[in-house]
């Protein structure tokens, strides 16, 4: 299975090196959401995806062309995202054996860094932008009519694929009956878990959505392949997913009474205190309560953010250097046997790297929004305000959805690619002219992201 893999990861490269940048980017998209993550290649301790060959190529490719470095504008959005790989290089080295440290935040910079690198050097100009939004709604469509047949069927047909994984291959022994809600099989595609799956989809629901604004057929191919998105999330049967995508379609409609935002931000705080108090427990609790729409596990959710605060000094500064803190063992065992399950991106952020790996997830995201905003409040193009606050709404329904799982996998390159187009398109308004094949902006651009 390796030679397949690394036939397919130089095939998919050569089409990053030859096609249009929006639509060689859209290869890498492809491979990361159709070919599993777990199917890779060894070379000694290191295992190499499909995904980390063709963005590493796909990234050289941008590097090498002069047309590309001299339109790139160099933000001090793009040194936040780069500051905060540092924290988590260097926290993470700091607590682990040197080496193997090194091998690990070696692929994790590949998913993560690389990826945003890519996406922000591809995607400088919105017609770019739109051209690589069609080629995810169209790779898309298909992986979702997927999830459909695997629910409906009960056989996940990635399964078997499974058995050979290098660091943990499973048993395969027949058809393989995958986990069931209501009579329906949880639908995983390529993914390594049925919540990744399904929320790969409703992260990406909202760019679709945004295609409505094109005069040509895309404007009317928008409404379908949104359905068929939202089908591909449903078929996850996974409370994570349902609950992010009822929050994105909240946003969504929300685009038409902007006005209302920014009361309904500030009522959320006396909100949640009158709700901690009248329920007398603590908000979170309350919170996941109410999200758990398919009847999961959000117990266990709760239970982890309890332990998180309780332990607080034991994590805060470095985190537990790669340890299972025993928090799962002592409440008896969480799901298949006495350890952690760390089902919270944020968690695993301190768990990882300390206190200020969380600060610095939470900063980038932050500062995701205000350029988002900034950038709304300086064009006049009604597609880009469209297009800026369905970013808006895909980072709030991840926001949601890293409450009930941490990212791993092609997830982690998937949320990179995000925050790529975010910090590319909130440059878009500071782009007046170009000058002798120089991109120049204008003065009063944003100071988050101008140099």
């Amino acid at each position: 299975m390796q030679g397949t893999t690394l036939a397919i990861g130089i095939l998919c490269s050569i089409l990053a090196l030859s096609l249009r940048p929006a639509y060689a980017l859209g290869v890498y998209f492809s491979v990361l959401v159709w070919y599993p993550d777990y199917l890779r290649v060894s070379i000694g301790t290191i295992d190499i995806s499909v995904g980390r060959i063709v963005v590493t190529v796909l990234l050289l490719r941008c590097l090498f062309d002069e047309g590309i470095r001299r339109k790139f504008i160099w933000s001090r959005y793009d040194k936040l995202v780069g500051l905060s790989m540092v924290v988590y290089v260097g926290m993470y080295c700091a607590t682990r054996p040197f080496l193997p440290a090194l091998e690990n935040r070696g692929g994790f910079l590949i998913d993560s860094w690389f990826t945003y690198l890519a996406v922000r050097l591809i995607l400088m100009d919105k017609r770019a932008l739109i051209s690589f939004v069609k080629t995810v709604a169209v790779v898309m469509a298909p992986l979702a009519i997927l999830g459909l047949i695997e629910c409906t069927t009960h056989h996940l047909y990635f399964y078997p694929l499974t058995r050979f994984r290098t660091w943990r291959p499973s048993i395969f022994d027949g058809e393989f009956v995958g986990q069931r809600r209501w009579g329906l099989t949880r639908a995983m595609g390529p993914f390594s878990h049925f919540i990744l799956f399904g929320g790969c989809f409703a992260m990406f629901l909202p760019l679709i959505w945004a295609l409505r604004h094109q005069r040509d057929y895309w404007g009317k191919l928008a409404y379908p392949l949104c359905g068929i998105a939202v089908i591909g999330a449903i078929s996850s049967m996974s409370s994570g997913p349902w609950s992010m995508l009822v929050v994105v379609i909240f946003c969504l409609a929300m685009e038409r009474h902007k006005q209302w935002a920014k009361p309904m931000l500030l009522s959320m705080v006396p909100l949640a205190i009158l709700a901690e108090v009248g329920s007398n427990r603590s908000l979170h609790h309350v919170l996941f309560d109410y999200a758990n729409i398919g009847g999961g596990d959000y117990w266990s959710r709760v239970r982890l953010i309890d332990a998180a605060i309780a332990n607080f000094d034991q994590w805060w500064f470095v985190g537990y250097g790669g340890r299972d803190p025993g928090w799962g063992a002592r409440e008896g065992g969480w799901f298949w046997g006495n350890f952690t399950d760390v089902n919270n991106e944020f968690i695993l952020a301190g768990m990882e790297y300390g206190i200020l790996g969380i600060l610095a997830l939470c900063v980038v995201i932050a500062m995701a929004f205000c350029g988002l905003v900034r950038a709304g409040s300086q064009t006049k193009d009604t597609q880009l305000k469209s297009l800026y606050w369905s970013m808006g709404s895909a980072l709030v329904g991840l926001i949601v959805m890293m409450q009930g799982v941490s990212f791993f996998g092609q997830m982690n390159a998937l949320f990179y690619s995000i925050l790529g187009m975010i910090g590319a398109s909130s440059l878009f308004p500071k782009s007046t002219k170009v000058n002798n094949g120089r991109l120049w902006r204008n003065d009063s651009a944003d100071p988050i992201y101008s140099t």
